[in-house]
């Protein structure tokens, strides 16, 4: 079976988007879902159940590191995944993805010790950051611009559900079955996800051979690793003093000297160090690693609190943390939505850090005699501050950094948010360990109860309260010591963020402002381009109903072709770039009508010089093309008036946004195929009617 010719078609710089029925986009969709649920649950599963790991594995001072190593070599992979999935193919870099994290979720599951379980984190983390960045480059692979944004809206949602989730779902296997199902249940999801995926995700890899940073990626790893060590490691392990703890801060130190070099001179840096001239990229990464810092320690060590303190099973202390997750995702839909709609930002991040303050200061009071609700108001207030804070940090850079910095920018806010995440989970753990080895010390001498034999939160409140009394109190201390030197932090948060210049957000960011992705998920290095095409697919999702017979009645205007020829002009046009066989009955079968159907309409185009028959096959001719192309000028003209207030003063930046509109263009009219199931199937209405 020889190929359909495409002489005739236009030439672009990355292959087409494979031709998928809505059906089959759905399983893609369903596959990748079920990646990006596993990789953003597993940031967090883990916080209810640290407390009976711990006492099962032993190994307290480093209980943080089991959160941790997940995060950095998450934050690690996220950055050279998308490269080797245009090398290789985003199919197989997913699937192998896919494959590293149920392995890292298998031997975590198997660990025999804390560092057995912390090595197998982070390859579980390594499989994370595969599957997240893999997981939206195909959804701009396979979805179609026109419905890329539900699509992008579903992708964000699951970032809260798995905030809400984890948590509780690792509260239930800790009680019920053991802390080890926390992993195991990765097994079966990712071996049906891993089939999936073979079986319907389509192979498509970019021509742009892309330049990978291995240098930058090696000192950052290293530099960022030695200092959480050394601030792990150091009044614990080791005296601050001592030669490993002063080793360690000072090759960290080496090691991020040097990054910053590499990253000055790199072809394509994880980090380009230009970025920091502009004072808001500057202004909203300290606020983004200030927003991880707190929420990833607050959630990490609020369960210890509540099962060593108010006595709880692991299941309750993840229902009992649920008014902080409410209160975080409460009012990051109500700041997106109100961003969306008036375009104003600035008063988010500094009325959130204040509340944020306020909330870890009213946790550091808390202790045995603090009712349930009591606790509930105050860990509410503190999710309440999160949310306001951290889902405009994006939206603010997205707003103001030159177009062809978007994507880098972008990823930079997001990876300092992940970074702060680590430090925060570490730093807690430190000031925990610290403050609490020579309390716990006195307590057990003093109640004469052996260490071992509550080591569990379940064993300990077996005992009678009023001789566990001193332990639990020094439990509540040194807890409540974490938050309040917490408070500090997030003040710092609250000065830095009047440093914030507002400027007025342009429309194609307006849609992004309520997607909970930007605000929860890992770095995503996408291109300035495919950031753009996500900011379009949002506004024409918010204008459906209008847009596609705007941009009609706008070709149509010069053109000699009906709708339905015009539909039929499409589909041919859809199928030629895609390297896809166009025949009447493929299409007929495309849109579940019967072949005879469309016979008429497309015989029509043949007579009037549009379509050529060769073989059976139908492809255009050079009047079909330059017919197809009004329709792309028509959505070009549309995009241009959508993207008008973008403020680009750069003669070369607005000849590369110019570039990425009239690509963006081109891909949209491609796409504009009417497929299987669509909405408004207008067209292929027409075409019978034809008939």
């Amino acid at each position: 079976m020889s190929t359909v010719d495409t002489a005739a078609a236009p030439d672009v710089a990355d292959p087409a988007p494979p031709v998928l029925s809505k059906s089959r986009r759905n399983l893609v969709f369903a596959t990748i879902l079920l990646g990006m649920l596993m990789a953003a649950l597993d940031q967090t599963i883990v916080s209810t159940a640290l407390p009976t790991i711990v006492a099962d594995l032993g190994g307290a001072g480093h209980m943080a590191w089991v959160v941790t190593s997940y995060l950095l070599a998450e934050a690690i992979a996220s950055a050279v995944v998308g490269k080797f999935g245009d090398m290789f193919g985003r199919k197989s870099i997913f699937q192998i993805s896919a494959v590293v994290f149920v392995g890292g979720s298998a031997l975590a599951g198997f660990s025999t010790d804390m560092v057995f379980l912390i090595v197998a984190r982070a390859v579980q983390g390594l499989g994370a950051g595969g599957l997240m960045v893999t997981a939206m480059a195909l959804i701009a692979d396979v979805i179609p611009l026109r419905e890329r944004g539900k699509y992008q809206g579903a992708m964000g949602a699951v970032f809260g559900v798995t905030t809400v989730l984890g948590p509780t779902l690792g509260g239930l296997f800790t009680d019920h079955l053991s802390w080890r199902w926390c992993f195991y249940v990765n097994v079966p999801i990712a071996v049906v996800m891993i089939a999936m995926a073979a079986a319907f995700v389509p192979k498509v890899r970019s021509a742009v051979r892309p330049v990978i940073d291995y240098m930058g990626l090696v000192f950052v790893a290293v530099g960022t690793s030695l200092l959480i060590l050394a601030l792990e490691w150091g009044g614990d392990d080791y005296a601050w003093d001592s030669p490993t703890i002063l080793g360690m801060f000072a090759g960290s130190a080496v090691a991020l000297a040097l990054f910053v070099i590499v990253e000055r001179r790199a072809a394509e840096p994880i980090l380009p160090m230009w970025l920091f001239a502009n004072p808001v990229f500057t202004v909203c990464s300290i606020l983004s690693f200030i927003v991880g810092f707190a929420m990833l320690g607050a959630m990490t060590f609020l369960p210890t609190y509540l099962q060593y303190v108010d006595g709880d099973s692991a299941t309750m202390s993840g229902y009992r943390t649920l008014p902080m997750v409410a209160g975080m995702l409460f009012t990051s839909i109500l700041s997106g939505s109100v961003v969306s709609r008036t375009g104003r930002y600035k008063a988010f991040p500094i009325g959130g850090t204040a509340v944020m303050a306020l909330g870890l200061y009213l946790m550091s009071t808390m202790g045995s005699g603090t009712s349930v609700w009591l606790e509930s108001v105050y860990m509410l207030v503190f999710g309440l501050g999160l949310g306001l804070a951290m889902q405009v940090l994006t939206i603010a850079v997205q707003n103001t950094v030159p177009y062809a910095q978007l994507g880098a920018a972008t990823s930079g806010v997001t990876f300092f948010r992940t970074v702060g995440s680590t430090f925060g989970t570490a730093i807690f753990g430190t000031l925990f360990t610290n403050h609490s080895t020579p309390l716990l010390a006195a307590a057990y001498a003093e109640t004469g109860i052996d260490p071992a034999a509550v080591a569990s939160p379940g064993a300990l409140h077996e005992l009678p309260d009023e001789l566990i009394a001193p332990i639990v109190q020094a439990y509540a201390d040194s807890i409540n010591f974490v938050f309040f030197w917490t408070v500090p932090i997030a003040a710092l948060g609250f000065l830095v963020a009047w440093f914030l210049k507002e400027r007025p957000l342009h429309d194609a960011a307006r849609g992004r402002a309520a997607d909970m992705g930007e605000g929860f998920a890992a770095p995503d290095p996408a291109p300035s381009q495919e950031r753009l095409a996500r900011m379009v697919a949002d506004v024409m999702h918010r204008e459906r109903r209008t847009v596609y017979d705007e941009v009609y009645r706008s070709a149509a205007s010069a053109s000699a072709l009906d709708r339905a020829g015009t539909w039929a002009l499409r589909q041919v046009y859809m199928r030629q770039v895609a390297g896809a066989e166009a025949t009447v009955p493929r299409i007929a079968a495309a849109h579940r009508l019967p072949p005879q159907v469309l016979v008429p309409v497309f015989l029509q185009a043949v007579k009037d010089g549009y379509l050529e028959v060769e073989s059976g096959r139908l492809r255009m001719t050079g009047r079909g093309i330059a017919e197809f192309e009004r329709f792309i000028t028509a959505w070009q003209h549309w995009l241009d008036r959508r993207l008008d207030d973008w403020d680009i003063t750069d003669p070369q930046d607005r000849a590369v946004f110019n570039g990425a509109v009239k690509r963006l263009a081109r891909d949209i009219a491609e796409q504009e195929s009417f497929a299987d199931g669509d909405p408004k199937p207008k067209a292929a209405t027409e075409v019978e009617s034809a008939a």
